[in-house]
């Protein structure tokens, strides 16, 4: 039998490396094979729904937490089997068990698991006089003005502080990470309605409006395209951007700073799982491959971790695992994964509730409409929150 496994590793060393444990798990089996399905990430979840509505849904899946509450309402998931709940109730820490967990129950195990914290470039820091990465917001906003650079003409040159379009990952997270530090969050403990318009909400909206009007930091720049090259003195991201900065930056990397967040004890956590799909018709050998995967050990640069551990290390992104975290990043790891693996003990994970899309491509929307002027941060907040708890409050 043939398992088909759907994933957004399609490209780069994310999509070698999983295609290497595919082939040394193909390699030693007689009964079952697994093939990648790999899609872009734009596409993931129209991919997952159409298929399935079809029919025709991939036997394994690897998935954005967010969605697993509208996955599982939608019967695409299947909870995971008792064993594997030990093992991931055991290897993982909180945040990353309730990011593949809907109402108790766990629908996969937890592969990558991101906080986020911030960026400096070194180099940059010190030309604008700041002697180390802020601490604090006022900090924050100080260095990320005096690193602002124009040319005679007035065009922005370098940003203190780059945001970014893109998709939902890119704008929202950078906001929801900075309100988490803040103390706040996006949804109310029970995830019925939208908390932005608490006095943390307030304060990173008016901030990046503040910055983005007196052209500290520009959004229509790509904020990848921008750090990498020397032209952002500080921005907002996820652990897995070392492993994309190092590959692009080469020596320049060396520029490269990470530090927790202004008030160092919040952010926010995001996760993918990896789980088996409700028309699976061979849920047992497709569960055996997902726990050979996740659980089993190989070892790697000295270490024994399990094989999606290994993955994610080689790709330069964060595993979840705990032990495997100590292992790999131990006293010879990247320095500047430390923060992000410091951030698992207290990062608030991300809602994963059944309408978490809609929510927040409707913060996505509000935020990219304030960026661009056509609304106070007031505003956004306030229409923010009314889409929200309308969003959430509809049956469907």
């Amino acid at each position: 039998m043939t398992l088909k496994l759907l994933s957004h590793y399609g490209e780069g060393a994310l999509k070698d490396e999983l295609q290497r444990a595919v082939d040394d798990w193909n390699a030693g089996q007689s009964r079952s094979r697994v093939e990648t399905v790999p899609v872009r990430f734009e596409d993931l979840l129209t991919t997952v729904v159409v298929r399935q509505a079809a029919g025709q849904g991939a036997d394994i899946l690897h998935l954005y937490a967010l969605w697993t509450g509208q996955l599982v309402r939608a019967g695409v998931l299947r909870p995971i089997p008792a064993h594997d709940v030990r093992l991931v109730r055991s290897g993982f820490p909180n945040a990353a068990t309730q990011a593949v967990s809907v109402e108790g129950t766990v629908f996969g195990y937890p592969t990558e698991g991101q906080t986020y914290g911030l960026y400096c470039n070194r180099r940059l820091l010190a030309a604008a006089g700041a002697a180390g990465p802020p601490r604090t917001w006022r900090e924050l906003e100080a260095v990320a003005r005096a690193a602002t650079r124009r040319d005679h003409h007035g065009n922005t040159v370098v940003q203190g502080l780059a945001l970014s379009r893109g998709d939902d990952s890119d704008s929202v997270n950078q906001v929801l990470a900075l309100v988490a530090a803040r103390g706040g969050a996006f949804l109310t403990p029970d995830g019925r309605r939208c908390a932005l318009g608490s006095p943390s909400g307030e304060a990173v909206f008016s901030l990046q409006r503040r910055l983005v009007r007196s052209g500290v930091t520009d959004p229509a720049i790509d904020m990848y395209t921008a750090f990498s090259a020397g032209r952002a003195a500080m921005a907002v991201n996820g652990r897995w951007w070392c492993g994309s900065l190092l590959a692009s930056m080469g020596e320049r990397y060396h520029d490269v700073l990470t530090t927790a967040l202004p008030g160092g004890r919040g952010t926010l956590a995001t996760a993918y799982l990896m789980g088996v799909n409700t028309q699976c018709r061979h849920p047992e050998p497709a569960w055996e491959f997902v726990r050979w995967l996740n659980a089993d050990s190989t070892r790697i640069a000295g270490a024994l971790v399990t094989r999606m551990s290994a993955l994610q290390w080689v790709a330069g992104s964060m595993t979840a695992r705990i032990a495997d975290i100590q292992a790999l990043f131990g006293e010879h790891g990247d320095p500047n994964a430390r923060p992000f693996l410091d951030a698992l003990a207290y990062a608030t994970p991300e809602p994963n509730g059944p309408k978490a899309q809609q929510a927040k491509a409707l913060l996505r929307k509000n935020i990219e409409e304030m960026w661009s002027g056509r609304l106070s941060a007031a505003e956004a907040i306030g229409i923010t929150c009314r889409q929200v708890d309308r969003e959430l409050c509809h049956p469907g």
